[in-house]
């Protein structure tokens, strides 16, 4: 795969000219951006996937959703269905897709969870609800010119940030990396869990943010338990299991199962890997199977992975925690 990647290179300067030309035609009002006169909230990023944006989500929904009327709107990746779709309890990830289906089975009633490729569309039919919400979260929708968030957040991984990279297909960025000066806050994911300010300075330095934009750091936390449908165990307390991911980039989760010295075997799928039957046969000869709760909410409807099938929940932490929140609740009470 690499090396088709580089033998593609000449694409390269193709790819980046599109992209540019299509973001200038945005800035210089050719093509047209939709405002709101409610807060929108943008997450998205460069790359082409694997930077977190699913638990940023979730982040922004624990912290608004008691106040506020909160939605989320996602495109619905790799769903079976077309158009607008509001989560009910008839709803599953085949309709909704993975990540909006799990904030449907994480936050249910608590929030509204919707899909349209149609960003703007999605947004008006929200707003022809009986209880519209106050606010919504764009998933994954930074490169969605046709809607123009009153606030952007750019997420990057701090193993490959978006300053080191270039587009596709050789790289993996979506767009140049000057579309990063979109931004209104640029968050360097899933970081060491210890991380030192002269590192911080490094790279906050590469970024060079605009006088506008804020930089922060967030790791991801892990769970010490996993949950199915009727139980929780510890996992310290796990004898041999069966890891199976099918998520961009499971090494940060591989390392924290591996540094606590837990003995499992990894079946590693493509992103958002569609479970075949012979999957399923092969996964019922386990004897405990730990997943990722993407994966979860599409292996949980296959009865007989029922009692052996588990997943590690995680969540995303802010390094300056006070000053994001704060950054976020100001934009939304403004």
């Amino acid at each position: 795969m690499k090396t088709i990647r580089y033998l593609l290179f000449p694409v390269v300067p193709i790819y980046y000219v599109v992209t540019w030309l299509r973001n200038k035609l945005y800035d210089w009002g050719i093509k047209k951006s939709k405002s709101y006169p409610f807060p929108v909230i943008c997450v998205g990023n460069l790359s082409t996937g694997g930077t977190g944006k699913t638990p940023m989500v979730e982040y922004l929904v624990n912290l608004l959703k008691d106040e506020f009327n909160l939605a989320t709107l996602s495109r619905g990746y790799k769903r079976k269905t077309n158009g607008f779709q509001l989560a009910d309890k008839h709803t599953t990830a085949e309709i909704l897709g993975d990540e909006p289906f799990q904030f449907y089975n994480k936050f249910n009633e608590d929030i509204i969870v919707a899909v349209d490729a149609d960003r703007q569309n999605g947004i008006t039919q929200l707003l022809n609800l009986n209880n519209a919400p106050e606010v919504v979260l764009l998933d994954d929708a930074f490169q969605h010119r046709k809607v123009k968030a009153g606030f952007n957040i750019l997420l990057t991984t701090y193993s490959q940030p978006y300053f080191k990279d270039m587009v596709l297909p050789t790289g993996n960025l979506r767009e140049p990396k000057s579309g990063a000066k979109r931004a209104d806050i640029i968050v360097v994911t899933k970081c060491p869990e210890y991380i030192g300010e002269t590192e911080k300075n490094i790279y906050k330095k590469q970024i060079a943010p605009l006088p506008h934009q804020q930089v922060f750091f967030s790791a991801i936390s892990y769970s010490e338990r996993v949950i199915s449908q009727t139980e929780t165990l510890k996992l310290d307390g796990l004898e041999h299991f069966t890891l199976v991911t099918g998520i961009a980039n499971a090494m940060p989760l591989v390392d924290f199962l591996k540094g606590k010295n837990l003995n499992f075997e990894h079946l590693n799928f493509k992103d958002h890997h569609n479970f075949s039957e012979q999957d399923i046969e092969m996964l019922t000869e386990k004897q405990r199977i730990i997943t990722t709760e993407k994966d979860f909410v599409r292996l949980q409807k296959h009865d007989v992975l029922k009692g052996k099938l588990f997943y590690l929940p995680i969540r995303a932490t802010i390094d300056d925690q006070q000053k994001f929140n704060k950054l976020i609740t100001d934009f939304v009470k403004r």
